[in-house]
């Protein structure tokens, strides 16, 4: 009964958290772009100033990753997402194009659905309170279970830093009790106009079966090609930094290195310098034996360091080891290290040339990241041109760590926590998900000429006509006339 009890009162959170939001959202619709941009440059400046302390928060309640790299994550919503869209026009006639004669009036979708990871809790409600906002829009916050006090300190920032810089109470809410009820209750309401959707296949799939329009984005077992033409010392050293970066929480950080047999041996002797460690056969065994529960990936493992991740599995492990590496020889769940992993814990894959590591790639995507993210190491333009035409991954990241590039920190694409899949995963967008996504573009579109038909043909010659007609004076006849010959001759051909 308590139960019960308990499920009726998240559900009815849930309703009043949506009416609250509703009367806040109309009143910010009104609002002109530069008190938008005011609300959200706060929201930004009050992320930045709290970003350690719900970092710490964050690592404290879930477990997941580090604290300073938390921080980071935090820093980088405040400041590069933040400076990405902060001129962003989202009030009005956003686009005017002159010679097509059309305009592009930007409308808010209403409330968003926000629901939200584990792995990076405090980053995500950062960013999905910053971009809704930005959009107009009021949001509605479901927290992972594991982490609802993190995203409940991180909406109550954005919450008052909105509040004091003019916005109305009640845009931004965060659920208490996220149950399963609760959740769906959330993404099916009538007053929740569209669901964002960051975390588990399950979940994005609820979201997409709401009946709501949804993003969701899929998971992310990024493979990463290295090829004879890469720097391999440079590589190595952005992979361990992207790899070790939070523990590998981020869906975008690399799950496998495919690397050319003919700079293999220089590769791993570069990786080993920077703190790699390979596991013999005995190892390996051990730990893929830990990897997974069933046929999906063992949260526990989940943003541990290689110390703890090597004592679960019974091994032992140097105290300087950043990540465990493991070579693999084939694809599948019956091969745990080839899956996504989101920990220090890498696979890698030998190969031939750059076609066989592109079929190796294909396959490791096809297990579990289609549309998510490649990397390529590589300083030969027509092979990275092959990998940019052939993959099914959204972000084709070039030199450059997969964490870092596939959320636009470290590459010219739009900084965001949240990663499209398109088509290829099932996802509605390739892109990285900002405002832009959380608006109704509405077009004034002018009328610029003519639509040709066979009966407008003759009423167009009958006007020429009758400008002929009436030019010529020498003919003795009124415009009445002309007009009556007109009309004649349009009413036979109508009747042919």
């Amino acid at each position: 009964m308590v139960k019960l009890d308990n499920d009726l009162m998240a559900i009815q959170n849930v309703r009043l958290a949506l009416q609250e939001a509703k009367t806040a959202q109309a009143q910010l619709e009104k609002m002109t772009q530069k008190q938008i941009d005011e609300i959200v440059g706060a929201m930004a400046r009050a992320a930045e100033a709290e970003a350690e302390r719900l970092g710490a928060l964050a690592v404290e309640e879930t477990g997941y990753g580090k604290p300073a790299d938390k921080k980071i994550k935090n820093l980088f919503v405040a400041r590069d997402v933040y400076e990405a869209i902060k001129d962003m026009r989202t009030v009005g006639i956003i686009r005017r194009d002159e010679g097509r004669k059309v305009w592009e009036v930007a409308q808010p979708v209403g409330i968003v659905a926000a629901i939200i990871p584990s792995t990076n809790p405090t980053s995500t409600v950062l960013f999905k309170c910053l971009i809704a906002l930005k959009a107009r829009n009021a949001i509605v916050i479901s927290p992972h279970p594991a982490a609802v006090r993190c995203s409940q300190e991180s909406a109550k920032v954005m919450r008052d830093a909105a509040e004091r810089a003019g916005a109305p109470a009640g845009l931004i809410h965060c659920l208490s009790q996220p149950s399963i009820e609760a959740v769906n209750e959330l993404m099916k309401h009538k007053l929740t106009d569209l669901i964002l959707a960051t975390g588990g296949t399950a979940m994005v799939k609820a979201a997409y079966s709401s009946g709501k329009p949804a993003y969701g984005v899929g998971p992310g077992n990024v493979p990463v090609y290295i090829h004879r033409s890469a720097d391999t010392s440079k590589a190595a050293r952005l992979i361990m930094q992207s790899k070790t970066f939070d523990w590998g929480t981020i869906c975008a950080s690399e799950q496998a290195l495919v690397v050319d047999q003919a700079v293999k041996d220089r590769f791993v002797g570069e990786l080993k310098r920077q703190g790699a460690h390979f596991l013999n056969e005995q190892d390996k065994r051990k730990v893929g034996a830990i990897l997974m529960i069933g046929k999906g990936l063992n949260p526990k493992v989940v943003g541990k360091s290689p110390q703890v991740i090597a004592g679960m599995a019974g091994i032992t492990v140097p105290e300087g080891a950043k990540v465990l590496i493991a070579e693999e020889t084939a694809v599948g769940l019956e091969h745990p290290l080839s899956i996504e992993k989101l920990s220090p814990v890498l696979a890698l894959y030998t190969v031939n040339d750059w076609q066989e590591g592109c079929r190796r790639c294909i396959e490791l995507l096809e297990l579990g990241g289609l549309g998510h993210t490649l990397g390529i190491h590589c300083e030969d333009l027509p092979v990275i041109e092959a990998f940019g035409l052939e993959k099914p991954a959204s972000r084709i990241v070039v030199n450059a760590g997969t964490t870092f590039g596939g959320i636009g920190a470290t590459t010219g694409i739009l900084p965001s926590m949240t990663l499209g899949c398109g088509s290829f995963g099932n996802n509605i967008t390739s892109d990285n998900i900002g405002p832009q996504h959380l608006l109704n573009i509405k077009r004034v579109a002018f009328g610029i000429r003519d639509m040709v038909t066979e009966d407008g043909e003759a009423v167009k010659a009958a006007e020429r006509v009758e400008k002929t007609l009436a030019t010529r004076s020498d003919l003795g006849i009124s415009r009445e006339e002309v007009m009556q010959i007109v009309k004649s001759v349009l009413s036979e051909m109508q009747a042919k």
